[in-house]
């Protein structure tokens, strides 16, 4: 009995040093490996520390300082694509090889997407200077916002057909349900669609004024446009209101741009005299009033018409161009007060109805 456990023993001793035997080259080759990897790791980070100091004098390295962190994750990656194959070659395990393919495309998709927000950043602080547009910074913000998730997505793809699975039903499946949802969220896609065609079309830019037929009763009916979204669009009227509008509702109605070509906009003033009123005496006045306004264009110059004759007066019209279309409500207001103050220092009736009441007594 001694001697079949002795024996036993014996063999089985055997086996675990043969075992160790040819496991233990392989260990060691894959710490040497490893410890080699860590060792240019260091040696390269103290390198980058220097270079990345010395480098700071040129204004290129200081506006762009995260490339450095770019190079520093492209040679960790590096390292780890050379270890990982140098591994999967010791080993030999087919399934191993595809999980590690899988997870580098996977992990690769992070310096890549900071790369792309990297240069995207450089185009838009170089192009968006060149352009008086502003619709540059709502295309350059959508490619911020969606360029990370699609690099992912495509990532996620890559390793999923790395791993042997069929990537053509979830393609398959992501139409069906996109379609669902389509018809789901017409009016979402609705808004999205006019969100693009008001990119393309740019009927008004960020911080153009115009008219907004969906405000408060009794509020301020235009402001300025302080975002375009894919889904809305937001506009700050002159009393500090912001009313996000749908896109699709935009596209539907007539939009009234006063800034689009230029911030010079003619307004009009109303001005009423009486029948026993000297027309030409009453348009010298309102044009010397119009002369006072130091934001009143005089090229061209300002101009008073007759535009009827009303029920109980003569109806005037003062036109004139003013430098920003902002001031138009002040303009009318000016114009209104100062033509009162004239009119009663030149005599000039400002009518208002009458009505002669006869008493007939009967007896």
């Amino acid at each position: 009995m001694l001697d079949y456990v002795k024996h036993l023993w014996e063999g089985i001793g055997a086996a675990v040093f043969s075992k160790w035997a040819a496991i233990y080259p392989v260990l060691l080759k894959a710490g040497l490996v490893l410890m080699g990897a860590l060792l240019v790791w260091a040696v390269f980070k103290r390198a980058m520390r220097r270079v990345r100091k010395r480098a700071q004098k040129y204004e290129f390295v200081r506006i762009h300082d995260q490339i450095f962190d770019l190079i520093q994750k492209a040679v960790f990656y590096a390292l780890i694509f050379m270890c990982g194959i140098y591994f999967l070659n010791l080993l030999r395990i087919p399934i191993l090889e595809k999980v590690f393919y899988a997870a580098l495309i996977i992990l690769l998709a992070f310096p890549i997407k900071d790369f792309a927000l990297m240069i995207l950043t450089y185009l838009e602080g170089n192009l968006v200077k060149k352009t008086a547009s502003k619709i540059d910074d709502i295309v350059f913000d959508l490619l911020n916002k969606f360029s990370g998730i699609i690099i992912f997505a495509i990532a996620i793809l890559l390793a999923l057909d790395v791993l042997g699975v069929n990537v053509m039903p979830f393609v398959a499946g992501a139409g069906v349900a996109g379609i669902a949802i389509g018809f789901a969220a017409k009016d979402t896609l609705s808004n999205l669609i006019a969100g693009i065609l008001l990119i393309i079309d740019r009927p008004f830019e960020i911080g153009d004024r115009i008219e907004v037929w969906s405000s408060p009763s009794g509020s301020a009916t235009w402001g300025d446009v302080i975002d375009i979204g894919l889904r809305a669009t937001k506009i700050r009227t002159t009393d500090n209101i912001v009313i996000v509008i749908p896109n699709n509702e935009i596209m539907m109605r007539d939009i009234i741009n006063y800034t689009t070509l230029s911030s010079d906009i003619r307004v009009r003033i109303p001005i009423g005299v009486s029948y026993d009123t000297d027309i030409e005496k009453a348009k010298s006045v309102i044009l010397e009033v119009a002369k006072t306004a130091e934001w009143v264009l005089q090229d061209p110059p300002p101009k008073v018409v007759v535009r009827q004759f009303g029920a109980s007066s003569v109806d005037l019209q003062l036109r004139v161009w003013i430098k920003d279309a902002r001031k138009r409500i002040n303009t009318i207001s000016y114009m209104t007060d100062k033509v009162k103050e004239a009119f009663d220092r030149e005599g000039i009736e400002i009518p208002y109805p009458k009505r002669d009441i006869t008493v007939t007594q009967k007896a």
